[in-house]
């Protein structure tokens, strides 16, 4: 297969803007095709799976070319994908002949190079999750399908089947996930159709997470640190919007945009609140239910952001695992006595997930009654953790 030269010199370009200039990769891709509108769909396709899989395998990618030369990098993965290497692309390093040959050699190079991660990373995952890590990195740098939470307050999944499918979506039920739909692998959901509010974007393991809150119809839910707010309309669906959900967070913008979701989804029960240093004090006693999906080092979610494996710092994780043991002691004064706390991240990692209970438990406060770890390896879900706590009366 033949490529076009401009294409390709899009993608390099991306690509390096992600490795130099620690672009986020999405934003990144979304503004080339904003500011290029002429490009089509197999344009579109083709830049975006040269750069996040440049992204995804770096490491493995300049084993195979010898080279950490970003055109070399791309040239690399062309060859993996099928295509010949053209004339007029110009890199320093191994020609496809060469590249096809090393991918056997590469098998037999440390882990971090296989599994193209940077060395910091692979030994703390080797050194807190042993012998799993290697199942789960593995997991994680697979592309993710798209998982689809279909909204009941607006209809049924079967109807959301027959919705999709009278669109050109095929979308398959997921075992064990009630309101949960996956598309095809490579397969998308169509824009026009994500502003219809009735199915949403979210990971099978994120929809796990709102369900072990057990949200009753007619109580007050605080989910503290909401974002843009997916886990907030979970919740409604599941209360049959009877209740009220405060959706918190330090984000206005976040807010704003949860705004919009709630109002196309019918979700009325949710209110946004931007979270100041007096809300656990205004809020004191206020929840039911109290959900604190705490900021983490997102290494849960690699096959959807693998450029997040090259701009996470150890200085970064120390931090972030210093604000949700700050969240919990300070947080968890919104619930009532004898309410629901469940504690969630996007990580795999137990010092950010089980270290951060341990640490609420010794206050006495709690007592700790489910957990929910979410592995890829086990699911092809996106890698969470969850526990559930009881805030002990008086």
């Amino acid at each position: 297969m033949k490529m076009h030269r401009i294409l390709a010199e899009a993608a390099s370009g991306i690509a390096k803007s992600v490795f130099k200039e620690h672009k986020v990769l999405d934003h990144a891709l979304a503004a080339a095709f904003e500011e290029n509108p002429r490009w089509g769909k197999r344009d579109r396709g083709f830049i975006a799976e040269t750069v996040f899989e440049v992204v995804r395998w770096r490491r493995a990618l300049s084993f195979l070319v010898d080279s950490e030369e970003g055109n070399a990098i791309c040239a690399a993965q062309w060859v993996r994908m099928g295509y010949e290497i053209p004339d007029w692309w110009t890199y320093k390093g191994l020609g496809a002949e060469e590249i096809r040959a090393r991918e056997h050699d590469l098998a037999a190079q440390p882990r971090a190079v296989r599994e193209s991660i940077p060395d910091w990373l692979d030994e703390l995952g080797s050194s807190e999750l042993g012998d799993a890590w290697d199942a789960e990195i593995a997991a994680l740098n697979q592309r993710a399908p798209v998982f689809l939470r279909v909204n009941t307050l607006k209809g049924s999944r079967a109807e959301a089947i027959e919705w999709l499918a009278s669109h050109q979506v095929e979308a398959s039920e997921v075992p064990g996930l009630p309101d949960a739909l996956v598309l095809a692998p490579g397969k998308a959901l169509p824009k026009p159709l994500r502003t219809e509010g009735r199915v949403e974007i979210q990971d099978g393991g994120s929809q796990l997470i709102a369900p072990l809150l057990g949200p009753q119809a007619g109580e007050r839910v605080i989910d503290a640190c909401s974002g843009a707010g997916g886990k907030s309309l979970h919740l409604a669906a599941l209360m049959g919007d009877d209740g009220r959900i405060f959706a918190m967070d330090v984000d206005e913008k976040k807010l704003s945009e949860l705004e919009r979701r709630a109002k196309r989804a019918g979700a009325r029960c949710v209110k946004t609140k931007t979270i100041t240093q007096t809300t656990p004090v205004d809020f004191a006693e206020v929840a039911e239910r109290l959900l604190i999906d705490a900021p983490c080092s997102g290494l849960g979610t690699l096959k959807r952001q693998p450029d997040l494996k090259w701009r996470l710092k150890p200085a970064q994780l120390e931090r972030v695992r210093g604000i949700q043991k700050e969240l919990l002691a300070t947080y968890t004064a919104m619930l009532k006595p004898g309410g629901t706390l469940v504690y969630a991240t996007c990580s795999i990692l137990p010092s950010e997930n089980r270290a951060a209970i341990d640490s609420l438990l010794e206050t006495g406060n709690f007592t700790l009654t489910a957990e929910r770890p979410v592995s890829p390896a086990a699911t092809g879900f996106d890698g969470f953790y969850a526990a559930s706590l009881m805030k002990h009366p008086g």
